[in-house]
């Protein structure tokens, strides 16, 4: 089995770099965490990863808006170096903070392409501040509506916990979301726990049904709680998946006799698997 080299590209005030690494690692992956300053001094060295991560945290201490500085250098020095790896059959994962640097940076939902653009037009989407206007931090269920994100390959829904305070996805028109569906890219849905729901039979559905916190715990357009590209290889998702991957992290562990794994391991282990 080959074994994939994984770039967990952290910033100041990145926090959550080293149990990310440490979940590709548990899939077999080699996994290093390069601070952004290095990278700018030489953005050849993206070139040598075949995965990278954007974890969470508050980078640049979100001072100026979630994820808006460390985008930033991403549209700037590193855009041609992005946008080749972006055209290469590699894999782009971004976490919370991470979601945040990727919508801001164009990399979401527009891939390659979307670094490429005018750093001055609007953008199709952003996450902005919660509905109720606090950080907020709870476990959520969620729903996998796409069929081609390599990270979400085999799972119908997933509980993951969250903790953020700008999750709210906001568009600037409606209508992108037909797009988004024929495209696979309104990747996870927030949504009821599967023992009150039908959602593998009609996963859809979470897009449209008019959810309250906390099922929805930041107001977000459509109820989207994760987003991808049309190609299936980028990911961004406010929840933290690298905060479930041991059954014990669960705080109903015990009374639901949970053992082994958590859900949140799947989305690595996939993108390891995928270079296998």
């Amino acid at each position: 089995m080959v074994t994939p080299r994984v770039c967990v590209l952290r910033a100041p005030g990145t926090n959550c770099d080293p149990e990310t690494a440490y979940a590709f690692e548990m899939c077999g992956a080699k996994a290093e965490r390069v601070h952004l300053l290095r990278v700018l001094e030489d953005p050849a060295v993206l070139a040598g990863f075949q995965a990278l991560c954007i974890p969470g945290g508050f980078s640049y201490g979100d001072d100026i808006g979630a994820g808006v500085i460390f985008s930033s250098h991403l549209r700037g020095r590193l855009s041609d170096a992005l946008q080749e790896f972006l055209t290469a059959d590699k894999l782009v994962l971004g976490i919370c903070n991470g979601f945040q640097t990727l919508l801001k940076s164009g990399i979401l939902p527009n891939g390659a392409a979307g670094v490429s653009s005018d750093a001055d037009a609007e953008p199709e989407a952003t996450l902005t501040w919660n509905d109720n206007g606090r950080y907020t931090s709870l476990w959520v269920n969620l729903a996998n509506l796409s069929d081609n994100n390599v990270f979400l390959r085999g799972i119908d829904q997933i509980e993951m916990p969250l903790a953020h305070a700008e999750g709210r996805l906001v568009v600037r028109d409606p209508a992108i979301l037909e797009t988004w569906k024929k495209n696979g890219q309104a990747a996870l849905c927030y949504c009821s726990p599967q023992a009150e729901s039908n959602s593998k039979d009609n996963p859809a559905r979470w897009l449209t049904e008019k959810l309250e916190y906390p099922v929805n715990p930041n107001g977000a357009f459509a109820n989207i709680a994760g987003l991808g590209d049309a190609t299936g290889r980028v990911l961004g998702l406010m929840p933290h998946p690298e905060r479930f991957i041991h059954a014990t992290q669960h705080p109903e562990w015990t009374r639901r006799k949970l053992r082994g794994e958590g859900d949140g391991l799947k989305l690595f282990r996939n993108a390891v698997e995928y270079f296998g």
